[in-house]
């Protein structure tokens, strides 16, 4: 399978990629994320690997208006654990950084080791990999950069200094897309997670009515583990709601709660059900 992904090789995104679909999968790397969306819509890929959110940063909040755009299918999820690695090319020594490139989430998420070595001078780039691949090609002798340790091994960098994070709970998470009616599929080691179903929906701007909406869900007891609000385009001020529950699309409880939420709601679409990461 040739599986798109944002970034360049060594992202975490191909890390993500390794956990779903084994090392057999091929990464297909794109710069930008609605190139994703069109990658897989064109058949150029089989599926696509987004992240969709972070512990630390939180959603990513453009992915979640692609997949509104696109009619694509969730059909798993994995966590991906976060450790930012400082890389130089080979000779140059830790002594002798003054620049150090990553995106500026990941710098962001540095800044105790910024704060402990003030000579070093942060410097923006437009991905984390791709900062490892700048610098192995440039050969700076006095920068490095900030991206996983499968970075490190693409391009042929050295680590310098390994887990450089503030905090060392920072996890991503990733949906894998597939063409819509796609099965659901099973990551190793998440066969026996509990299903998850995700969708999104929309309803009149009136008192109380996202109470009732989600009221669909609260009188069957379905545990709702993620909601997320996105702005509808074309009517300021009126909201998408993006939500996770436990539990899967055709489970009857849960076939009779998007039921009756469809009958509340303006809009309702299921975007995926799937294990749980």
């Amino acid at each position: 399978m040739k599986i798109a992904f944002q970034g360049e090789l060594g992202a975490f995104s191909q890390q993500a990629i390794l956990q779903l679909l084994g090392p057999r999968a091929e990464p297909a790397p794109y710069q930008r994320f609605d190139e994703v969306f069109a990658a897989l819509r064109a058949e150029k890929v089989s599926a696509a690997v987004l992240p969709i959110e972070n512990t630390l940063h939180g959603s990513v909040h453009e992915n979640y208006d692609l997949l509104l755009r696109y009619d694509f299918e969730i059909t798993a999820e994995t966590s991906v654990r976060i450790v930012h690695n400082l890389i130089a090319p080979p000779g140059v020594s830790f002594e002798r950084v003054r620049k150090v490139y990553s995106h500026p989430v990941a710098l962001n998420q540095c800044l105790d080791f910024f704060r402990r070595h003030k000579r070093i001078e942060r410097m923006t780039f437009y991905d984390t990999a791709g900062s490892v691949k700048m610098i192995m090609k440039d050969r700076p002798a006095d920068a490095a950069a900030i991206a996983s340790e499968l970075a490190a091994k693409i391009y042929g960098g050295r680590i310098l200094r390994r887990e450089i994070e503030d905090d060392r709970q920072n996890f991503t998470r990733f949906f894998l897309l597939e063409p819509a009616g796609s099965k659901p599929r099973s990551p190793r080691g998440a066969a026996q997670n509990p299903w998850k179903t995700s969708l999104v929906f929309s309803t009149k701007n009136i008192p109380g009515a996202l109470f009732r909406a989600l009221s669909a869900l609260a009188l069957r007891d379905l545990n709702l583990v993620k909601i997320e609000s996105r702005p509808l385009r074309g009517k300021p001020w009126e909201y998408l709601f993006y939500l996770d529950l436990l539990g899967r699309s055709n489970d009857p409880v849960v076939q009779k709660a998007l039921g009756h939420l469809e009958e509340l709601a303006d809009f309702l679409r299921v975007l995926g059900t799937y294990r749980s990461a």
